[in-house]
């Protein structure tokens, strides 16, 4: 099999500012939420982690066969971070990232602060 040249990947870094809540103090939503993101682009989840601060913000790292995505939130703040990596192993995933950035800015119904593209 011959492979294109290799470039490792697109990681995006947000952070976001939302007046949903909810949205920063659910972690089991986001959960929900990143597994059907998961199953929609065909990525493989090798395990998650998550932890709820007494405040209600939570982190949530998913890592993935392609690499991670990883959330913490600041409801005090109305903030949240948010970074997507998928590396491009067989295949370009760039637009991938980009989309599923995408899907999380929708479902947190934010306004991008602060947006980073590092291209691996």
């Amino acid at each position: 099999m011959t492979l294109p040249p290799y470039s490792p990947g697109l990681h995006i870094l947000l952070t976001l500012e939302t007046d949903s809540f909810s949205k920063l103090t659910d972690s089991l939503s986001f959960i929900h939420k990143t597994n059907a993101v998961l199953e929609q682009y065909g990525l493989g989840k090798v395990g998650s982690i998550t932890h709820d601060f007494e405040n209600d913000s939570f982190t949530v790292a998913f890592c993935l066969k392609e690499s991670h995505i990883c959330v913490h939130t600041w409801p005090e703040y109305k903030q949240l971070t948010l970074d997507v990596y998928l590396c491009n192993y067989l295949q370009d995933n760039t637009q991938k990232v980009k989309d599923i950035a995408q899907e999380y800015i929708a479902y947190f119904e934010a306004k991008v602060i602060k947006e980073f593209e590092i291209y691996r």
